[in-house]
């Protein structure tokens, strides 16, 4: 039988699992895959892209939206037993002048090309603002590469979520809206729905341990950070990030 091929998506979830030994306590023979390094990718590259060019792995996540639109295409299956919600938020500079959500009229705002941060950002900002006015960036890669181009100054905000939300509170960057970043997990190459089942169940146990005392896991994040923050990071200070909901995904 083939190995249960996980891509970990940004949480502390499958780390705490592997450290407690859930997934071999269940019987998964699994592996873990793709965990990115510097998280960049070239302009208009999102995660629906990357469906559209295949994962190798047997489950993945991605933002609900994208899961939904590449499923309905046959690029994989939804799971809908579970979803996901993670913190999210537009992000300046502590110098900006940007201090409030109308304050963002016309500013480009990185986010990645047909990800939760692009949605999410629009979601949050059309009670301030018509769409015409809502200027999002695409030229600045995914997750990690607008959080080094915002760190770096090379753009005035950006929309993260998860472990560089917690890093730039902890840098002083100014959050200026919150979001909503809910995300789905798609199911790739047929695998054992056994094998799912055995997944998820470790992931529960997970959770409850990082609901617990997610000071002892944080320390995970650095797990999927590019090397160059790892010695400003302070996770100590960081919170529990994106937390599963064990409840069907209507």
């Amino acid at each position: 039988m083939s190995k249960f091929i996980i891509n970990p998506h940004f949480r502390l979830h499958e780390w705490v699992a592997e450290e407690k030994g859930y997934f071999k306590a269940q019987g998964l023979d699994y592996e873990f895959r793709k965990v990115f390094d510097t998280h960049k990718t070239p302009n208009k590259f999102g995660a629906y892209q990357s469906f559209e060019k295949g994962r190798d792995t047997n489950v993945s996540c991605a933002c609900h939206w994208t899961v939904n639109v590449a499923a309905s295409t046959g690029h994989g299956k939804l799971y809908a037993d579970a979803y996901s919600l993670s913190p999210a938020a537009v992000f300046v500079p502590p110098e900006s002048p940007i201090k409030t959500p109308e304050d963002l009229r016309g500013v480009p705002i990185s986010v990645g090309y047909q990800s939760g941060s692009h949605y999410s950002t629009i979601q949050a900002l059309e009670q301030y603002m018509p769409m015409k006015d809502i200027k999002l960036s695409f030229s600045d890669g995914i997750l990690f590469g607008r959080l080094e181009n915002l760190v770096d100054r090379k753009v005035p905000a950006a929309a993260v979520f998860s472990g560089p939300y917690y890093f730039l509170e902890q840098l002083g960057f100014r959050k200026i809206i919150d979001s909503t970043f809910m995300m789905a997990t798609m199911l790739n190459g047929d695998p054992d729905p056994e094998d799912v089942k055995k997944y998820f169940q470790a992931l529960r146990l997970a959770q409850r341990d990082i609901d617990l005392r997610p000071e002892l896991y944080t320390h995970y994040y650095k797990r999927e950070f590019p090397e160059r923050f790892h010695a400003q990071m302070d996770t100590r200070r960081w919170g529990p990030g994106e937390r599963i909901v064990f409840e069907p995904y209507t």
